[in-house]
């Protein structure tokens, strides 16, 4: 039986329904029929205003953000898609913090649907720091389909994780 990394949270029986999706090769054309192009913000400037767009229409009298960038070794070294950070540094006599968020760099070739998805998650962690009930509430209020883009998020991976072990060129990019 195959191991789904990214789906083991879900019950057995959705990781059965994408194995057998998975088995019958319809996962390209169940993500190619829902997602059908992906976005044109490819610096981190693009990102920066994208993600100030979100915050200022949800979380205008948050804390400021200092820098919002995409990140090449965020999925390798901590296994995360999007960090959010506190930086602190010494300036003189006091003390400076900023808030920053980076952004796995596989989100430069998703749709768009999926980077807010991750943008939201980051930008909630501003004011909710534990992935608790409050958190999942603001992600929602800012994105009402996060939970179905979180998890479709999943099945990109698992696809993007088939397609790196494949030699088939049955997978090919969304």
């Amino acid at each position: 039986m195959q191991t789904l990394k990214y789906l083991t949270a879900y019950s057995e029986s959705v990781q059965s329904q994408v194995r057998e999706l998975i088995e019958q090769g319809r996962l390209t054309a169940l993500l190619r029929k829902k997602y059908t192009s992906t976005h044109d913000i490819r610096t981190d400037k693009a990102l920066y205003d994208y993600v100030m767009r979100l915050k200022n229409e949800y979380l205008r009298s948050s804390e400021p953000l200092a820098k919002v960038a995409f990140d090449s070794k965020l999925k390798v070294i901590q296994h995360a898609l999007g960090t959010h950070t506190t930086v602190s540094r010494v300036q003189g006599n006091k003390l400076k913090s900023k808030r920053e968020i980076r952004i796995a760099t596989l989100f430069r070739d998703v749709p768009i649907e999926l980077l807010r998805m991750i943008s939201v998650h980051e930008l909630a962690h501003i004011k909710e720091k534990e992935h608790g009930k409050s958190f999942y509430q603001l992600c929602t209020y800012m994105e009402p389909s996060y939970h179905q883009l979180e998890f479709d998020l999943r099945l990109y991976l698992t696809w993007q994780d088939l397609l790196s072990r494949s030699s088939d060129p049955v997978w090919p990019a969304l």
